[in-house]
């Protein structure tokens, strides 16, 4: 995930830039950049480490009080030196961007034919210049004419040299805030970004637009007109980006879950509405089916939990892939609960397909995200925040499992309100909850046999995962991990289809991994594998 700092401030702003992408580099990327104005734009930039950026600054004495900076995953062109970020045009306006211009062609085209001059294949390089074509001595306008333009996501922060004090951001559909400090202000995609600088930050909304100076910033909605956005405190902890004694984030936090799901737990008293807000009673009192939207590691999450609103609530349940889920025609069911699940918050896919199902009518939403400040939690009317932590890791662990909780508290809940969970019921599986941190400690414990098992997957080329009824998500999570984490091509099938098809690729050298508990799937578990 890209990731945009920007700094009007006082002082020199590159320690501040380069600091602020240095904390967005657990996400991935492969290049990053930074420009500054100091009387003309000064442009850095680094296919390597931000920590080279950060030598290229000292050696070039790179200084100036306003700038933007940014770490890249490619989309739109090469990850190479001229298509990183920030683009710059005509040596006046320079503009970073995350998110996918999906009309970048056609007004490219445009610009070419009144001469502007392309020197990479990014997407953004366009928003660079329709800025320019649309200045007129005020960035603000440029920057509301030139999205006015745009169709797709865009997170953006622009400056130029005509304007040296001043900087202007916008949104739609990925995620920008506005940091601010007593006499300094920032734009951000991330808060954990100027963490070392504020932790009051103003969330923008969607299609937002912010005018940030030195000394103030001025927020506009979508229509234009000027709105004021509650400025928060956020939390930030010192120890989430400290490694202690794990060889990588991932390791840490598979070994956090028992915590993760203990602090998640920590205030259920007892199963009801009120673990999902105010308003709760009210909007879950008549639901009568439950649609859970996510993406990735999260859509197997609500996979699980399709299986248990079910069979525990006695509820028609379903659970979609958020990116197929928006661009889909659907029948709406305004009794539905519609339940969207990530960690972050910010994912463009399930906001997306969050807002197309409020447009079809549906009335109750429910977000289960591990950010309190997140976009999701915003536009939902429902919450239930996991504790997780941060969770630096790509590849998710503990906020997967937290996911988990938090829906099977849903399940429970809804199954309470329809009469289908008595007291003493009720009290087993809370126990049963409370019990899992020590159960996942067991598991943990396993780790040097797990690491001697892993060995026999170092040379395979392919990997077959196998799970009934519940566990067969957890199996399509297993196969997920293996390909995100070593690249080793993994499928996972429910273990009844083995015979259908996938059992002709099958051989002596391919590892088969089932998920075998012992319940009332496991002997026919047994014969799919015989």
């Amino acid at each position: 995930m890209c990731g945009i700092v920007g700094a009007v401030a006082r002082e020199n702003v590159v320690p501040t830039l380069i600091d602020g992408i240095r904390r967005l580099e657990y996400r991935g990327y492969d290049s990053a950049g930074l420009a500054v104005i100091n009387g003309s734009l000064q442009r850095l930039v680094s296919t390597a480490r931000v920590a080279d950026l950060a030598a290229q600054a000292d050696a070039t004495r790179t200084m100036g009080t306003t700038g933007i900076s940014h770490t890249r995953w490619a989309t739109h062109g090469a990850p190479t030196s001229a298509n990183a970020h920030p683009h710059i045009s005509h040596d006046e306006i320079a503009v970073v961007h995350n998110g996918i211009i999906e009309n970048f062609e056609p007004l490219r085209e445009r610009l070419e034919q009144r001469g502007y001059r392309f020197v990479t294949q990014t997407d953004t390089e366009v928003i660079a210049h329709l800025i320019h074509a649309n200045y007129r001595g005020d960035l603000l306008e440029a920057v509301k004419k030139a999205v006015a333009e745009f169709r797709g996501a865009y997170a953006i922060a622009a400056i130029t040299t005509r304007e040296p004090d001043r900087m202007v951001g916008a949104r739609a559909g990925s995620p920008l805030l506005v940091g601010v400090a007593e006499h300094d202000h920032y734009l951000a995609s991330d808060a954990s970004a100027l963490s070392s600088v504020t932790k009051r930050v103003v969330y923008l909304e969607e299609g937002d637009i912010a005018d940030v100076t030195r000394e103030a910033y001025t927020v506009y909605d979508a229509s234009g007109a000027r709105v004021s956005r509650p400025v928060v405190t956020v939390k930030t902890s010192g120890d989430a980006v400290e490694l202690g004694p794990y060889r990588h984030f991932m390791q840490k936090e598979i070994f956090e879950q028992p915590r993760a799901i203990a602090d998640t737990l920590e205030s259920v008293g007892g199963i009801g509405p009120a673990l999902f807000g105010e308003s709760a009673a009210e909007a879950l009192a008549n639901v009568d089916a439950v649609h859970v939207l996510a993406c990735g590691t999260s859509y197997y999450s609500g996979m699980v939990a399709r299986l248990w609103l079910e069979a525990v609530a006695g509820l028609p349940a379903q659970a979609e892939i958020a990116s197929e889920y928006r661009y889909r025609e659907s029948v709406p069911d305004p009794d539905a609960l519609v339940v969207v699940v990530s960690q972050s918050g910010e994912t463009a896919d399930t906001l997306a397909a969050l807002k197309h199902a409020k447009m079809l009518g549906h009335r109750h939403t429910l977000a289960i995200c591990n950010v309190a400040t997140s976009s999701m939690v915003r536009q939902t009317e429902l919450t239930f925040l996991t504790r997780a932590g941060v969770e630096i890791g790509v590849a998710s662990t503990k906020a997967f499992t937290t996911q988990l909780v938090a829906l099977f508290l849903l399940t429970l809940t809804l199954a309470k309100l329809r009469g289908r969970l008595s007291a003493d019921v009720e009290e087993r599986w809370l126990a049963g909850l409370r019990h899992l941190p020590a159960a996942i400690q067991a598991v943990l414990a396993l780790e040097p046999a797990i690491i001697a098992w892993a060995e026999q997957f170092t040379k395979k080329q392919d990997a077959l995962f196998l799970g009934r009824g519940l566990h067969y998500p957890i199996a399509l999570e297993g196969a997920l991990k293996l390909k995100e984490i070593s690249y080793i091509h993994g499928e996972a099938y429910p273990a009844g289809e083995l015979k259908h098809g996938p059992l002709a690729l099958v051989d002596a050298n391919m590892p088969v991994v089932a998920i075998a508990p012992n319940d009332a799937l496991l002997e026919k578990l047994k014969s799919n594998l015989q």
